[in-house]
C-alpha cells in the first residue's frame, strides 16, 4: 500500500472544524487509533491584493496569523477526497497544502 504525508497550515482556531471532519472520515485513523496526527504552531504570513477576497486580513495590508501546522499519513488512494475535505473546511481561498510521497 502506498501512503502519503499530508502537510497543511490552517488558522489556530479552525483546526478542530477540520480535525473532526477528517477523523470523522477514517483518515486520521491508523491502526487501532484515530486522531492520528501531528501539530506545530507557526506564525502564517500574506497580503491580500486586490481581487482576492480574504476571510482574514485586508487587502493591501500585510497580515500575521497564528497557525496550526498539521501533518499526517493517508493512503494515496485517498488523496482526492482527503484534498476535497480540507478546501470545505478550510477559511483560506487558497490554503497551503502539501502531499509528499512516502517511502
Amino acid at each position: 500500500m502506498e501512503y502519503l504525508k499530508c502537510e497543511l497550515y490552517i488558522p489556530d482556531e479552525d483546526k478542530w472544524n477540520l480535525i473532526e471532519a477528517l477523523n470523522k472520515e477514517g483518515f486520521l485513523y491508523d491502526d487501532g487509533y484515530d486522531s492520528v496526527f501531528a501539530e506545530s504552531p507557526v506564525i502564517g504570513h500574506f497580503t491580500p491584493l486586490e481581487g482576492s477576497n480574504p476571510d482574514i486580513g485586508n487587502i493591501g495590508e500585510h497580515t500575521t496569523v497564528n497557525e496550526a501546522k498539521l501533518e499526517f499519513r493517508i493512503k494515496e488512494v485517498d488523496k482526492d477526497r482527503v484534498f476535497m475535505i480540507i478546501k470545505e473546511n478550510h477559511p483560506y481561498e487558497v490554503p497551503v497544502i502539501n502531499f509528499m510521497k512516502l517511502v
